[in-house]
């Protein structure tokens, strides 16, 4: 984690003091090229664990569970949140329904206002940025599915390397299919959400 963090930060001072232009014009291809190179070794730490499917075995329904409850508990958080923002409770809950997908939620949440297309950007940004830092420290003191609960849609990508090596094996595949179903479920979430609380 204390890597995770000093790498954040000297890319902070980087960017602020020693600009690269072609370093910025290139910066999705290369943190893309990264981000694939470290699915890549989780891939083969997965693969490498040869029991990996029967082991997911014991967890059961918690594996269709998990990332049901993490849509119930963000929606929750969403409406409590739209209460100590003083908020619409739709607007509040449409946000969380991003479940860390920045890019998607904000872009549909722009339709409605700029302003709540930017509070959508941010939060889920900073859902994803607050898991990177509390992913371990969830795994090893409260739970591993917690751990990937928290992660949100972002826990089959983004956050995968993290989870990995914070729990065993086993937790990587059930990360994985918690996060595919939750960025799938997304974009219906978002906008059935909006149509609900008809916020068009």
């Amino acid at each position: 984690m204390l890597g995770i963090g000093i790498s954040i930060i000297c890319g902070i001072i980087l960017g602020l003091f020693f600009r690269n232009d072609m370093i910025i014009n290139n910066v999705d291809s290369l943190v893309s090229f990264g981000l694939c190179l470290l699915l890549f070794f989780v891939g083969m730490d997965i693969g490498d664990n040869g029991d990996i499917f029967n082991s997911l075995k014991k967890y059961g329904k918690k594996v269709w569970l998990l990332p049901l409850s993490t849509i119930i508990g963000s929606g929750i958080g969403g409406y409590l949140g739209a209460i100590l923002t003083k908020i619409g409770m739709g607007e509040g809950i449409a946000v969380s329904m991003g479940l860390g997908w920045y890019s998607l939620s904000a872009i549909e949440l722009s339709k409605i206002s700029a302003e709540l297309g930017s509070v959508a950007f941010l939060t889920n940004v900073l859902r994803e940025i607050i898991s990177i830092f509390t992913v371990p420290f969830i795994a090893k003191y409260i739970g591993s599915l917690e751990s990937v609960s928290v992660a949100g849609a972002t826990a089959m990508d983004t956050l995968l390397p993290i989870i990995n090596r914070s729990n065993s094996s086993d937790i990587s595949v059930v990360a994985f299919f918690s996060g595919m179903f939750l960025t799938t479920a997304v974009p219906f979430l978002v906008t059935t959400t909006i149509s609900i609380f008809g916020l068009m």
